[in-house]
């Protein structure tokens, strides 16, 4: 399936989509990072407090106890369910709790034996292990435990210490939810960024799309080279492109003109040849003629179709019109005809050359002059699509929609009395679809025939 993004929207999306990447990565490692320094933090203050027990447990006639001297000194200790807990257990051979003393903070927790790496703890003598229980006050706890040998008991203590770890977990959470949103606002800034940088970087092939529009307008005949070094070389090679259609079309052209003088002699031959009124002159004098019409034909569209080949040709269409319907109203003063322009917008202009237009009005304007009774009018607009409309009304018979289709091929004359071959109107047809442009017949609103003429738009200057 064809990709059709635009360079832009490539870069942009891949840029956007990779730095997305990089930010969760980034946002990923920073949690985890705080995460396990917050985490760190917890053990430190475990392990400061189990550093304390060990120093301040100790036997005595009644067991193991605990000096109230030594004991760890923060109040929070005595506070009930503070969130900050110390146990001193014996152990039996079976490595069941014989008895235990704690802080006054455990208060009435019913201790959870089961859940403490006791086996864990004494295979690791003076080795803390850590662990997440729920606490006394049903909140999450991180637990130190760590056993230890006294001298004169045979089995070890086992030391425990633990901290409520909601604050910690908050200051993680709140970590969390402002990385996100500074990442996401950082996330926002790259895109828009880069699509401000994308756009500025492509803008000089938006510039080379304008020039190659300037050219096809007729308003330059070359691309401005001034363009950064990435581009500069694609200028260059458009030019050299420009240059080397301009070479073809102009050998093309000499060619056609060789042509046409190298067919001319033995064609004039031919006719002077057959002069006679027998039977065979006539036909040769017939095939000759026909023979000269078609090379004609066939010359200027071959002419015409290396003009329209060329870039950045432009004619203006109303001095085209005056002059040839100033030319036509002469000619036909004798008839009696009003040959003059009607509406024309001054600021057409046709993308191609003068002469071609001249060929096609002229052709147009002529046959008219020879149906039309009274009146003939030349008008131009723009049309909806952009395109220049060059309508060519006359006041004469007009004709049916069967005899309009008929009087469009080549060399067809539905008025035998008229002069000509019959091959103005196929020229015209050519002509016009050789600038991509078309040729229509309707009714003119003078009660004769419209012909209206469809051709490229180039802009002004």
């Amino acid at each position: 399936m064809q990709n059709n993004w635009s360079l832009s929207r490539r870069l942009v999306v891949g840029a956007a989509v990779w730095s997305l990447i990089l930010l969760l990565i980034t946002a990923t490692l920073l949690t985890v990072l705080n995460r396990n320094q917050a985490l760190q933090l917890l053990h430190d203050e475990v392990d400061a407090t189990l550093l304390t027990l060990t120093r301040a447990v100790d036997i005595d006639d009644k067991g193991v106890t605990v000096a109230r001297n030594f004991a760890p000194s923060d109040e929070r200790f005595v506070r009930p369910l503070s969130g900050r807990y110390w146990i001193v257990a014996r152990l039996n051979a079976d490595q069941s709790v014989e008895g235990y003393l704690n802080s006054n903070s455990v208060w009435d927790w019913n201790i959870p034996w089961d859940e403490f790496p006791i086996q864990e703890t004494t295979e690791q003598l003076g080795q803390t292990v850590y662990q997440t229980v729920t606490g006394p006050d049903n909140e999450p706890v991180r637990l130190g435990s760590k056993a230890v040998v006294l001298p004169g008991l045979r089995e070890p203590v086992l030391l425990v210490s633990g901290v409520d770890r909601r604050p910690t977990d908050k200051i993680t959470r709140n970590f969390l939810i402002t990385l996100t949103v500074a990442m996401s606002i950082l996330a926002i800034g790259l895109t828009a960024a880069m699509a401000v940088l994308v756009r500025v970087g492509l803008r000089p092939l938006s510039r080379i799309e304008q020039d190659v529009s300037a050219i096809r307008a007729g308003d330059k005949e070359k691309i401005d080279e001034s363009y950064p070094i990435e581009v500069a070389p694609l200028a260059h090679e458009l030019n050299k492109l420009l240059d080397h259609n301009k070479n073809v079309v102009d050998r093309a052209r000499t060619h056609v003109g060789n042509l046409a003088h190298a067919l001319k002699t033995p064609i004039a031959v031919l006719m002077n040849e057959a002069q006679g009124d027998d039977e065979f002159s006539q036909l040769v004098r017939r095939q000759t003629d026909m023979l000269s019409q078609n090379v004609q034909h066939y010359l200027k569209r071959a002419q015409a179709a290396a003009r329209a080949e060329i870039m950045g040709t432009r004619t203006e269409v109303a001095p085209a019109i005056d002059d040839l319907t100033r030319l036509l109203n002469r000619l036909f003063e004798e008839k009696g005809l009003s040959v003059a322009p009607g509406y024309l917008d001054e600021s057409l202009c046709f993308r191609g050359e003068r002469q071609d237009l001249d060929e096609m009005l002229g052709n147009l304007l002529e046959n008219a002059c020879k149906f039309a009774k009274l009146k003939v009018r030349a008008t131009a607009e723009k049309t909806d699509n952009g395109e220049v409309a060059i309508h060519v009304d006359d006041d004469g018979p007009g004709l049916t929609p069967s005899e309009r289709e008929e009087a469009l091929k080549r060399g067809v004359r539905l008025d035998e009395t008229a002069p000509g071959t019959g091959l103005g109107l196929s020229i015209v047809t050519d002509l016009a679809e050789l600038y991509s442009g078309r040729f229509e017949l309707h009714d003119s609103p003078l009660g004769g025939l419209r012909a209206t003429l469809i051709l490229p738009l180039a802009h002004s200057k």
